[in-house]
């Protein structure tokens, strides 16, 4: 993986889109690189500390100055502090690994020389359609609305978690709460919208690459005809899956330790926000399941009939003893030994229809599956979470 390719092959899912084009033009990025370190501990604390600084000066951030003071409240502290910077510090993350593997599609040999162009022009599309504005004018639009249009009232669920900034029996926001709704609560929101939009990215470019004729390698020892390098791209999205586990978690934790909330109660809710999230991940790499599907079939009847036409030759000359004239196919070296042939046959019945592993259900699960277990090891022991844990995932 480590061959020369085109540069304008090196396909990014975040440089160059909308955000990255104004961050930039503000000096947020800088014109080399990405700027994670920078951007991260910026919007954590544009998020953050004016919430903090209004509730201290109002004395509405410690217990006993309130009924909900804000450091009972772990899902603000968490969703600005910690998944703010980790959904910015992933994008290095998808940056690295979609300008790696992409052209790995064209320096592996999979994707042919007669269809080097349809791929630089899938490559050219996706490059387009990422920098559109329109997609992020939609994502702004649907942030801004969901600000406006949300009930802030106590009896609702966002009213409940800004009670910390109601003024008294009023009802009305202080600072605070104008800044987590309107400030605070939107940016949150285009961060995870945008990561949402990189995948309908990922998905359509894989779906259009996996359109072509590519050469797939059925006896492939990657057992995914030679797309096994793709198991690496969910990592991508490990601190998306850990960001968003850690902000659900940290909700639920407050319901936990301050409303009694019994958290065996959630495992419902949490079992299919795991399904749904792996889902949503591994998605793109789904897009492969029709060529590689249609490859294996191919092969275990091309391969098949190979395999009978050598075991009948070898039979033929070492059990019956006939003298027949020498086959090709008994002196080809690439086939060589009968158990050589089967081991062929064998490779290609244990591939996979989609380039999916445990290296990509892991990279995926256990970053989501940390916050649940903290979340658990509020009642429940810490051994008995850990023996559960590893025999779910081994």
């Amino acid at each position: 993986m480590n061959q020369t390719v085109d540069e304008s092959l090196e396909l990014s899912l975040i440089r160059d889109d909308l955000p990255f084009r104004l961050q930039r033009r503000v000096g947020l990025i800088p014109e080399q690189g990405l700027g994670i370190v920078r951007r991260a501990a910026f919007f954590a604390l544009l998020t953050w500390l004016p919430i903090v600084v209004w509730a201290v000066y109002t004395k509405r951030i410690l217990p006993g100055t309130v009924d909900e003071p804000l450091l009972r409240h772990f899902g603000v502290h968490v969703r600005f502090l910690l998944a703010v910077p980790l959904l910015i510090l992933g994008e290095g993350m998808m940056h690295k690994l979609s300008t790696t593997l992409i052209p790995y599609f064209l320096t592996s040999g999979l994707v042919q020389a007669a269809q080097r162009q349809d791929f630089v022009k899938i490559i050219g599309d996706i490059t387009r359609l990422r920098n559109r504005t329109l997609p992020w004018v939609i994502i702004v639009a649907l942030v801004v609305a969901a600000a406006v249009l949300e009930p802030t009232t106590a009896g609702s669920e966002l009213g409940h978690e800004i009670n910390w900034a109601l003024d008294g029996g009023a009802g009305h926001l202080g600072f605070g709460g104008w800044w987590f709704m309107y400030v605070s609560r939107p940016i949150f929101s285009a961060l995870l919208a945008g990561w949402l939009w990189r995948l309908v990215l990922l998905f359509v470019l894989l779906k259009r690459i996996a359109r072509l004729d590519l050469a797939i390698v059925p006896t492939h020892p990657d057992e995914a005809g030679g797309l096994g390098f793709l198991e690496r791209l969910p990592k991508a999205f490990s601190l998306f899956a850990f960001a968003v586990s850690a902000v659900l978690s940290s909700r639920l934790a407050h319901e936990v330790v301050y409303h009694g909330a019994n958290v065996q109660s959630f495992k419902g809710l949490l079992t299919l926000f795991l399904v749904v999230l792996l889902g949503i991940c591994l998605a793109p790499l789904l897009t492969f399941a029709v060529p590689l599907a249609t490859a294996k079939r191919r092969a275990l009847l091309e391969y098949g009939a190979l395999v009978g036409k050598h075991g009948r030759l070898v039979r033929r000359r070492w059990i019956l003893g006939e003298t027949a004239a020498d086959d090709p196919v008994l002196q080809a070296p690439e086939i060589g030994p009968v158990a050589d042939t089967l081991t062929l046959y064998e490779a290609i019945r244990k591939m996979r229809v989609v380039p999916i592993g445990k290296s990509s259900l892991l990279a995926i699960a256990l970053p989501a599956l940390i916050p649940i277990a903290a979340l658990f090891s509020i009642q429940i022991p810490i051994k008995d979470l850990l023996t559960k844990l590893v025999g779910t995932l081994l």
